[in-house]
């Protein structure tokens, strides 16, 4: 390991390909085989010398968390779990996952590095324009009936999803501040491989009193790994996702994988509408934030080619 003066420090935010490959592997073994693959690329980055924080998404696990709990309510009468804590739990479990993962890993390799889950509060402004405006779907399909009814008792937002059912919509408010940053610096600083900000953080609010309450909500991982980079004043920040390379005119003939990119370039593609909300966007949106505030640079690809594209021989490198 470099001694403090060579230490490199780096977040890496992880795409939910890092737990679900495809749909026909979803159990939870399937999600603990691919959290395995992945955190072998991640300690391949940590044995280069590289100090991380971890980031991660957790959109498909929330979802069957509230199933559960949505079916358990129907069958058995049992009590609904909010958002908020569906976030949490799956803070935990996917922690759980990555942290037995690069114990094994690191045990294997001979390394001596500790690792710790922070079950992570963020944040947002209860005046964020997203509540008013909730776009999120969660949970599960249901009939008109059932969603106009929801709506008059518990005050859910709802829509009618593509022609396939009701379902329910939550805002996605930005993330203001991670509440429990301190401890994850300190956790940084002392050489620990911290998991943090897990699916964007649970979303909080604080209250006429000051204190801090769950909402309904979810934050969009990227820019919550985006402002953990940014306050840590990591060196770089790197989003792996499911494609080597970002593209320009993804899946079309004149398809064109860009390699190294500015800031500028990258605002003037989105302006050309290169990038899909929901998919590519947010992550050039967090890329840019954490550039334009002191960030050095970025790296975009996908888990097997983490360590060689910190090597410059593949993925997307967005600098200032």
């Amino acid at each position: 390991m470099a001694d403090e003066a060579e230490k490199k420090w780096a977040v890496i935010a992880v795409g939910g390909n890092a737990l679900i490959k495809d749909p026909q592997h979803k159990t939870v073994q399937d999600q603990y085989r691919a959290a395995k693959e992945t955190m072998h690329h991640i300690v391949d980055m940590i044995e280069q010398g590289w100090e991380i924080a971890i980031g991660h998404g957790n959109g498909p696990q929330v979802g069957f968390i509230l199933r559960r709990s949505e079916i358990a309510e129907k069958v058995a009468g049992m009590h609904p779990v909010p958002l908020d804590a569906c976030g949490a739990d799956s803070q935990g479990a996917i922690g759980y996952a990555f942290q037995q993962n690069l114990y094994n890993e690191f045990k294997r390799r001979g390394m001596k590095k500790s690792v710790a889950t922070v079950v992570t509060q963020v944040l947002v402004d209860r005046n964020d324009p997203a509540f008013q405006n909730p776009t999120k779907p969660i949970g599960g399909f249901m009939d008109e009936a059932e969603a106009r009814q929801r709506a008059d008792s518990d005050g859910w937002a709802v829509v009618e999803d593509a022609g396939r059912g009701w379902r329910r919509v939550v805002p996605s408010p930005y993330p203001q501040r991670i509440v429990e940053m301190e401890a994850i610096r300190k956790l940084v600083e002392a050489g620990v491989i911290t998991i943090t900000v897990g699916g964007g953080g649970i979303p909080v609010i604080e209250n006429d009193a000051g204190d801090l309450e769950g909402v309904a909500a979810v934050i969009d991982k990227d820019h919550a790994s985006a402002l953990l980079a940014r306050r840590l004043g990591v060196d770089l920040f790197v989003i792996s996702t499911s494609v080597e390379y970002v593209y320009l005119n993804y899946r079309k003939p004149d398809q064109r994988q860009l390699r190294e990119v500015t800031v500028a370039e990258m605002e003037r593609y989105i302006s050309e509408g290169h990038f899909a909300p929901g998919s590519m966007l947010p992550k050039i949106e967090a890329a840019i934030y954490y550039l334009k505030y002191g960030g050095k640079e970025v790296v975009i690809t996908d888990p097997p080619n983490v360590p060689r594209a910190l090597r410059g021989e593949t993925g997307t490198r967005i600098v200032p």
